[in-house]
């Protein structure tokens, strides 16, 4: 089963008997093979990661950001410099975000019909945002998949504030579609309703109408918690088309992961890894690790044998326990292409289970074993 619009065509692969699902995108910058996680590089870069360190890690598309782009550089000077894949120096798939999500948590804007007025939190500048300047930005950046523009809202909104909210990012998704000017790119639909299945619903009926060539979820990840997504996804995603992609956006613990792959989705996007790494948080196949904790200071052994990222692959966690007490630079690189590496071979396993039709074997493998060291910190 395919769906295509001109360069962009995807292909549902397999169903594992869970429902989980394994298909394939074919975009103009390159194949993605779905269930997929994007690492995030919100202002065109990943955070302490060359785009040559993340190709390393085996990742197939990665996320950027229109809202930061457009206020910093200005993305009509990416479009001049060549487009973000160029001006990056990435030449594999990209999304880009509308900026939604993060318009909408900034404080004091005013929302209209016609978009959202705000301003700039650095240097107080004034700004307009609507769907028509939204994916024109998107248009000038050049990404392989783009987000219309919608209006989120906080996980313990009421009902009258996600009706409204989801009653225009319907309105915005109809100016998106008649404002996109860039055949070659995808523009996908997002679904608004928070966390009340009658808005969704009609939400998702809606919004099929329009015919995107991939559909997103929006409002989740955004402290609901894991029950009540795995509630909503429950609702919502038997709604959406079985030939188009899916996407939930901004999900990026694994236990979150599996959850949205069992629901059959294709596509998720997170900060996480990146921002844990930082910290001095590790992913592994066993759990989370607190890297700078003493009881690291003398450990001779890798990072995680099972997920044998470069980091692993040559320091000890002594190394990288020293590394983040003394504040180096490296840490966060050697954090991060660890926990990128990760993520990447962690959805490559997902998706040879899926093909295997063992999704269901897997999840509680994984589960087993990863929360066993989370459960005593």
């Amino acid at each position: 089963m395919e769906e295509s619009t001109n360069k962009f065509k995807f292909s549902l692969l397999h169903v594992d008997p869970t429902g989980a699902r394994s298909g394939e995108i074919q975009t103009p910058h390159g194949k993605i093979e779905t269930p997929i996680f994007m690492p995030v590089g919100t202002a065109g870069a990943m955070k302490a990661m060359t785009t040559r360190q993340l190709l390393e890690c085996s990742a197939q598309i990665l996320l950027s950001n229109a809202y930061h782009l457009h206020l910093q550089p200005g993305t009509a000077i990416i479009k001049k410099l060549g487009g973000l894949h160029s001006f990056m120096d990435w030449h594999k798939p990209i999304l880009t975000d509308s900026g939604g999500f993060q318009v909408f948590s900034l404080p004091k804007k005013e929302i209209t019909q016609e978009g959202v007025k705000f301003k700039n939190q650095k240097t107080g500048d004034e700004f307009f945002l609507s769907p028509e300047n939204s994916i024109s930005s998107q248009n000038d950046l050049g990404a392989d998949i783009i987000m219309a523009f919608d209006e989120c809202v906080p996980g313990d909104a009421d009902k009258s504030a996600a009706k409204k909210a989801a009653h225009r990012t319907l309105l915005w998704a109809n100016r998106c579609l008649k404002a996109h000017k860039n055949k070659n790119q995808a523009l996908f639909g997002i679904s608004q309703g928070s966390i009340y299945k009658d808005l969704r619903i009609e939400n998702i009926t809606e919004l099929k109408k329009l015919d995107f060539p991939g559909y997103a979820l929006g409002g989740l990840s955004v402290g609901e918690g894991i029950e009540t997504m795995s509630r909503v996804l429950n609702w919502s995603v038997p709604l959406l088309p079985e030939n188009k992609p899916r996407y939930v956006m901004g999900i990026g613990l694994p236990e979150d992961i599996l959850c949205a792959v069992e629901s059959g989705i294709d596509m998720f996007d997170c900060i996480i890894p990146t921002r844990y790494a930082r910290s001095g948080v590790l992913f592994t196949y066993g759990g989370k690790i607190r890297i700078r904790s003493g009881r690291y200071k003398h450990d001779k052994y890798p990072v995680d044998t099972r997920a044998y990222s470069y980091t692993s692959q040559n320091f000890t966690r002594a190394y990288l326990n020293h590394l983040y007490k003394s504040n180096e630079i490296l840490a966060a690189t050697l954090g991060s292409i660890h926990n990128i590496h990760f993520f990447m071979d962690f959805v490559k396993q997902i998706r040879n289970a899926i093909f295997e039709n063992r999704f269901a074997e897997y999840k509680i493998e994984f589960l087993k074993l990863y929360t066993q060291r989370n459960k005593h910190g």
